[in-house]
C-alpha cells in the first residue's frame, strides 16, 4: 500500500508541476513551439544509435536497421513535417457568421489543451512516444509519458535525454508496472492518448471517464489481407512477408490473416515461403530478424500454433536453414509460420496475433471474402492487393478500417499527411500531422461583436419589432 500511495503522489506531483508551466505559458509561441520541435529532432539525430541499442537489449535482439527505419525516421518526418506546416496550423480559421449577426466576425482559435498524458507501448517505444509527443507539442501543450515496463532500458535512456534536450517543465516521463499504468490512467489529463490492447484499452477509457478525460485510443486488432482474383502473386508475397516479419510481427498493424482465392492459395503459400526464405535465410543469429519480446509472448505464440495444429490446421514453418528449436529458442526467434484450414473458432482466427503466425484463408467469391471482413472487429489496417480500379474503389467502400494501404502493406502509417487512427474495436480519434495538432488542440470558437450592431432590436421589453422579426427569421 505504501507503494501505491507513493507513485500515486509521484505522479500527482509531475501532473501538478507541468500544469504549473502550462498555466505561466498558456499559448506558446510559434518560435516556442519549434525549437522543442527542433530539440526533440537533435535528440533523436545524436543519439539514435544508443536508443536502438537500447531498445535491443530490451528485446534481447531488435534489428538496428529497423529501429532506425520503424521508429527514428518516420518520427523525424512527423518532426519536419509539423515544423514546415505549424505556422498554417496556428492561424485562426475565419468562420462566416449567418447575416442576421453581421457585421460581427467569427473565427476559431486553435488553443492547447494543457497537459497530455500518453502511455506507450512496448513494441514500438520510440516512435510511440515521440510520434504522439511531436503532436502534443506542436499543438503548444506539455507532457507525462508512461513507458512500458518490458522496455525498462528504453525508458530510462528516453527520461535522460528528454530531460536534457526539452526540461522538465515540458516533459516528463514515468516507469512502472500496470499498477502505475492504472494509477496514470487515472490522472486528471486534459487529454490521454494509449496505444496498446483493446482489452487495457477499456480499462484505459473507464478510469480516464472518472475525470471526464477525452481519450484517444490506438488499439490493434486483426488487420487483414486481401488478395484480389488475378492479383499479382510474387508482388503480394513480397509486400506481405515484408510487413509480418517486420519487427517479428509485434506492429498493430501488422498483416494477421490472408484472404486469397482458393485456387490461388497454393500459389501465393508457395511464393510466401520463397519471399521470407529470400529476406531471412537464417533466423537465430540474424541480425536482421528480431527477437519475441520476452518469454511469456514467445511461449504465448507458440500455444495459438499448437493449438490451431491440434485442432485440424495445417502448419507451414518457414526455417531456411534447418535450426533447432533449441537455439531458436535460446534467441528467441520464431519462425514465420503459414497456417492453413485454422478452425474459425481457433484462437489464432480470434485473437490478436501478434508475431510472426500468418493464418492464410481461401474463398470462393470475393463476396464471400467482403462477408467474412464485415463479421470481424473492424480492423486498425488493411491490405489490399488488386489491379482492377473499379474493384479497388468498390472494396474500399464496401469495408471498414482505421486506415488501408493498396499494393503494399504498413506505408500509410508513415505518412504524416494522412491521419492514423483505428474505428471500433481498434481505436478512436486520430493523430499524425494536422490531425495530431487538431486532437491536442481546443478550437475556440470567438465571436467579435461590430460596435454598431441590432442586437437592441431583440433586447427585452419584447415589443412589436421583435415580433415582426421573428415573423421575418421563422415565420408565423
Amino acid at each position: 500500500m505504501q507503494l501505491a500511495a507513493h507513485t500515486a503522489v509521484t505522479l500527482t506531483n509531475h501532473l501538478s508541476q507541468l500544469r504549473d508551466a502550462a498555466n505561466l505559458a498558456p499559448y506558446p509561441s510559434l518560435a516556442q513551439r519549434r525549437q522543442w520541435l527542433d530539440g526533440l529532432a537533435r535528440l533523436l539525430q545524436q543519439h539514435q544509435h544508443e536508443l536502438a541499442a537500447a531498445i535491443s537489449a530490451d528485446f534481447g535482439h531488435r534489428s538496428v536497421v529497423e529501429t532506425r527505419l520503424a521508429e527514428v525516421f518516420p518520427t523525424l518526418a512527423g518532426i519536419r513535417h509539423a515544423r514546415r506546416q505549424l505556422a498554417a496550423w496556428l492561424r485562426p480559421q475565419r468562420r462566416p457568421v449567418s447575416l442576421w449577426f453581421q457585421p460581427a466576425r467569427a473565427r476559431l482559435l486553435p488553443q492547447p489543451l494543457g497537459v497530455v498524458g500518453i502511455i506507450v507501448p512496448w513494441n514500438y517505444p520510440l516512435f510511440l512516444a515521440l510520434g504522439p509527443l511531436v503532436a502534443a507539442l506542436a499543438a503548444g501543450n506539455r507532457a507525462l509519458l508512461k513507458m512500458s515496463e518490458l522496455t525498462p532500458r528504453t525508458g530510462t535512456l528516453l527520461a535522460t535525454l528528454l530531460s536534457r534536450y526539452l526540461g522538465d517543465d515540458v516533459v516528463r516521463v514515468v516507469t512502472g508496472d500496470a499498477g502505475v499504468a492504472r494509477a496514470f490512467a487515472s490522472l486528471p489529463f486534459d487529454h490521454l492518448l494509449f496505444t496498446g490492447s483493446t482489452r487495457v484499452g477499456r480499462e484505459v477509457m473507464q478510469a480516464a471517464a472518472a475525470n471526464l478525460v477525452p481519450v484517444t485510443l490506438e488499439l490493434g486488432g486483426k488487420s487483414p489481407v486481401l488478395v484480389a482474383p488475378g492479383a499479382d502473386l510474387q508482388h503480394a508475397a513480397r509486400r506481405i512477408v515484408a510487413g509480418k516479419l517486420l519487427n517479428a510481427g509485434q506492429t498493430c498493424v501488422a498483416p494477421d490473416y490472408v484472404l486469397v482465392p482458393r485456387p490461388q492459395q497454393a500459389a501465393l503459400v508457395a511464393a510466401l515461403r520463397d519471399a521470407a526464405t529470400r529476406a531471412y535465410p537464417t533466423l537465430a543469429d540474424n541480425a536482421d530478424y528480431s527477437a519475441i519480446i520476452g518469454v511469456p509472448h514467445y511461449e504465448r505464440l507458440q500455444a495459438l500454433a499448437a493449438q490451431a495444429q491440434a485442432a485440424g490446421a495445417v502448419l507451414t514453418t518457414i526455417n531456411p536453414a534447418n535450426e533447432t528449436p533449441a537455439a531458436l529458442a535460446a534467441a528467441r526467434k520464431l519462425p514465420l509460420t503459414l497456417i492453413e484450414q485454422a478452425s474459425p473458432d481457433s484462437r489464432v482466427r480470434q485473437e490478436e496475433i501478434f508475431g510472426p503466425l500468418l493464418p492464410v484463408i481461401g474463398y470462393d467469391s470475393l463476396e464471400q471474402a467482403v462477408e467474412l471482413l464485415r463479421q470481424q472487429p473492424r480492423p486498425l489496417a488493411m491490405y489490399l492487393f488488386d489491379h482492377d480500379k473499379a474493384r479497388i474503389e468498390r472494396l474500399l467502400r464496401d469495408t471498414i478500417a482505421g486506415g488501408v494501404t493498396v499494393n503494399d502493406t504498413l506505408l500509410h502509417v508513415a505518412q504524416e499527411a494522412l491521419p492514423f487512427g483505428g474505428v471500433g474495436a481498434s481505436g478512436m480519434g486520430h493523430y499524425h500531422g494536422h490531425e495530431g495538432f487538431l486532437t491536442f488542440s481546443k478550437l475556440k470558437p470567438v465571436l467579435y461583436q461590430s460596435r454598431l450592431n441590432g442586437t437592441w432590436l431583440t433586447a427585452p421589453p419584447y415589443g412589436h419589432t421583435v415580433k415582426l422579426l421573428l415573423r421575418w427569421m421563422i415565420g408565423r
